[in-house]
């Protein structure tokens, strides 16, 4: 496994934004949308009879001449107890067996389960015995299948698996590959499926929140709890931990808390070596089962334990008004792709069972087609490999309680071809997108039942670029909202940053979904996310210091260009940078996103990349001293700004001046001098403060006017104020400068220092942000 590479591809993707995108187009895209079906309509997996006396193991291959289901009263370490032919018809291998039946060949507890199969690369020879070679052809054929029935392969449809493929006691992935080692049988030591009934536990009641109103908080599961005095030890990484901490979530502002992938991963190895990284993941973007909650996050390991778990976790944020997001890693999976040549493949499940259903090739199926850098692309617009996705994202949704989903390299998911070529589309009804949104519909605009549907809009490669071009009912990472602020803050001098590009980041980006019938909120605005600088790191590292001792490294990978500045070093300006960057984001238009203990500014110290590093240092900590605990404190109070004015969080984008009925527009912008900025200011470079006033009369807001000063610059700036509504004056809620730095930076409600009216002067300080309510 080599998990390092999800983040090499992210430099990938900044390189494809240089030098431009091309579309690829080659022989093989199909045109027809993929057949469509309801969810769960093949009800693949093994499922329990209503009486639970009967057992129905369900697999699809279209390629496959015949399988068998092998099933074991142990994880590891023992023989099968039986095993059962499966029949075949329309591609679907399916058998019945009782569990009476079951009992009686010795397996009594839980079932534990995994197929064989044979194909036209390995038809199925009647002398074949576990480890040998009879009825082989070739470990991949012309079609590109790949079977091989010494490979016990978990069901792509399982809701848990036993363990991953390497263990402590399993820590080679060898025995695992075709090529050299096709003769290995792995039905002693692989990942067994088990066989469950149906999941009952209660989720709570899902909150109907519009996403225009949430605050995101992006953080890894077992990261949020492992290093918390707070919690329990046996606690600490876990779901049930995870779920202890909702009540803080709430505490703090955050409305919808988006988990780092949770469906099953290969980090069992990540503690074989205490103070190692090779080898390890600890992000979790390589995809074992996409049904089954990964046990290494569960308190309770025992069988159906994570996914009890987890619905109880969920039900403890929705309590707490919390919704309930996780990372979903569609795209690719942990097979990977080539281990040295084209014969030499990991055989963990899907590529044993149907390689050309799952997989997306090249044109002569012998090599994956790579928009992920990973190993290759999922085959998202195959019929059955997007029934699959669909079908499993349902589960999530409706089963474990799930509120919404954020898409890692989402654009693989608009992919309208198979085999030989890469091309995305927008329009496509076909696509895994498209599909989604129409048989889960999206959540509407004023909130409601629906998914909040979360795009990483880019990839690697080809036309996958595609920020601003997702479909209707899909919001989006905005990636360059985050890196036009970054280089404001950070570029001074270096970047040209225009007042119009600012202007339109804090709109919302118009140009970017206001074009498709799109909103504002449906931009997740960002700063930084778990890939890349934690927001301390960001205003404090010039360059990236990935090779580090344990426990802040090494890591390799990670980009080069991550627009960051260590403000010279003074520590006093690397927080008031920070400051600058949660207030700009909390006060823009869009649904903003923070990373899990940026609140708190924690640190990796320069590594950009700590994928790897299932260690403290990666873990949150919660004991954080005073100046720490002052941001927090500006944060929260910050959050409760923007959820207390509506203003802040429109529904559509804004009207401009003497667009509506009292000629004022919902928001006006200001040079420094109160002036409106004609076209060759909002066009100049070297014009680094804007300002902005918006009416909150149009949103019903309890403040009638919001202003917001900010100055890019290196010196101080005087603002002269525009005029407030009638009757009304201004009030600071805050300044960031560093004169204000304390608890009460920001101002809680009623404590807000009167300023003036209108042409008021305020001096701000170098690099700063003022923000004023009317009263």
């Amino acid at each position: 496994m080599n998990p390092r590479l999800p983040a090499l591809r992210h430099l990938a993707v900044a390189v494809t934004m240089l030098i431009g995108v091309t579309a690829i187009l080659s022989a093989g895209i199909l045109t027809a949308p993929p057949a469509r079906a309801a969810i769960d309509a093949q009800t693949l997996g093994a499922r329990y009879d209503a009486t639970g006396a009967n057992i129905t193991f369900r697999v699809h291959s279209a390629a496959a001449t015949r399988i068998q289901v092998y099933v074991y009263s142990a994880a590891t370490g023992a023989q099968e107890k039986a095993s059962y032919l499966l029949a075949e018809s329309s591609d679907i291998f399916a058998t019945t067996v009782s569990v009476a039946d079951l009992t009686a060949k010795g397996v009594t507890g839980t079932v534990y389960y995994g197929y064989r199969a044979w194909g036209p690369n390995w038809p199925y020879n009647a002398s074949w015995t576990k480890g040998s070679t009879a009825g082989f052809v070739s470990d991949v054929d012309s079609a590109g299948n790949r079977f091989n029935p010494n490979k016990l392969l978990i069901d792509p449809y399982a809701r848990e698996i036993s363990h991953d493929p390497l263990t402590p006691a399993q820590p080679s992935a060898t025995g695992y590959r075709s090529g050299a080692n096709r003769a290995t049988d792995t039905g002693t030591f692989a990942p067994k499926s088990i066989a469950l009934r149906p999941a009952t536990g209660a989720v709570g009641t899902k909150p109907t929140r519009a996403f225009k109103d949430d605050a995101v908080y992006e953080v890894h599961l077992r990261g949020l709890t492992k290093n918390d005095p707070s919690i329990a030890s046996a606690y600490r990484g876990t779901y049930r931990g995870a779920g202890l901490k909702a009540g803080y979530l709430a505490s703090l502002g955050v409305t919808a808390v988006e988990f780092l992938p949770v469906q099953e991963t290969q980090n069992d190895t990540n503690d074989v070596d205490a103070t190692g990284t090779s080898g390890d993941n600890y992000w979790g973007y390589m995809t074992l089962n996409y049904f089954a909650p990964d046990r290494r996050y569960a308190y309770d390991k025992s069988p159906g334990g994570p996914t009890a778990e987890f619905q109880a976790m969920v039900k403890a944020y929705h309590d707490a008004g919390i919704k309930v997001l996780i990372d979903v890693v569609y795209n690719h999976t942990a097979e990977e792709g080539p281990q040295g040549d084209k014969n030499t493949y990991n055989l963990f499940s899907w590529r044993g069972l149907d390689n050309p259903t799952y997989y997306s090739l090249t044109a002569d199926r012998q090599s994956p087609w790579d928009n992920t850098g990973v190993g290759g692309n999922y085959n998202t617009n195959n019929p059955i490999a997007q029934n699959l996705i669909v079908d499993s994202v349902a589960y999530w949704k409706n089963t474990l309680g799930v509120d919404g989903f954020r898409f890692d390299l989402a654009s693989v998911l608009g992919n309208t071809c198979q085999h030989g070529c890469f091309n995305y589309s927008r329009t496509d009804a076909g696509t895994a997108l498209n599909r989604l949104v129409s048989e889960m519909p999206a959540r509407p605009a004023a909130g409601g039942s629906g998914v909040d549907w979360i795009a990483e809009p880019w990839a690697i490669g080809g036309n996958s670029y595609q920020v601003g071009n997702f479909p209707a009912g899909w919001s989006e990472w905005n990636g360059i909202y985050r890196d036009t602020v970054r280089r404001d803050q950070n570029k001074l001098g270096v970047d040209a940053v225009t007042p119009a590009e600012l202007a339109n980041r804090f709109a919302g980006s118009s140009d970017l979904y206001g074009d498709d019938g799109r909103r504002p909120w449906n931009s997740v605005n960002f700063m930084v996310a778990h890939d890349g600088f934690t927001l301390k790191d960001l205003y404090s590292c010039a360059a990236k210091s990935n090779n580090q001792a344990w426990p802040y490294g090494p890591s390799d990978g990670g980009s080069d260009d991550n627009i960051s500045w260590d403000q010279g070093g003074v520590a006093a300006d690397q927080r008031k940078a920070a400051r600058n960057g949660q207030a700009l984001l909390l006060l823009s238009a869009g649904t903003p996103m923070m990373t899990g203990g940026d609140e708190y500014l924690r640190s990796l110290k320069c590594n950009n990349n700590p994928y790897n590093l299932d260690s403290s240092a990666n873990w949150l900590n919660w004991a954080p001293d005073a100046t720490q605990t002052n941001f927090a404190t500006f944060t929260s109070r910050l959050l409760a700004f923007r959820k207390a004015h509506p203003a802040l969080r429109p529904v559509n984008f804004y009207t401009a001046a003497d667009t509506n009925s009292n000629g004022l527009g919902q928001v006006v912008w200001f040079t420094p001098a109160g002036t409106t900025p004609d076209a060759a200011y909002w066009a100049d470079a070297n014009n680094h403060a804007l300002a902005w006033r918006i009416d909150g009369s149009e949103f019903g807001d309890p403040a009638t006017g919001i202003y917001a000063a900010y100055n890019g610059w290196s010196g101080d700036v005087t603002f002269t104020l525009p005029a407030p509504p009638a009757g009304r004056q201004w009030y600071r809620v805050t300044d960031t400068s560093t004169w204000a730095e304390g608890a009460d930076q920001v101002a809680a409600p009623g404590a807000e220092v009167l300023l003036g009216g209108a042409s008021t002067s305020y001096l701000l300080h170098g690099r700063a942000l003022l923000l004023l309510i009317a009263k």
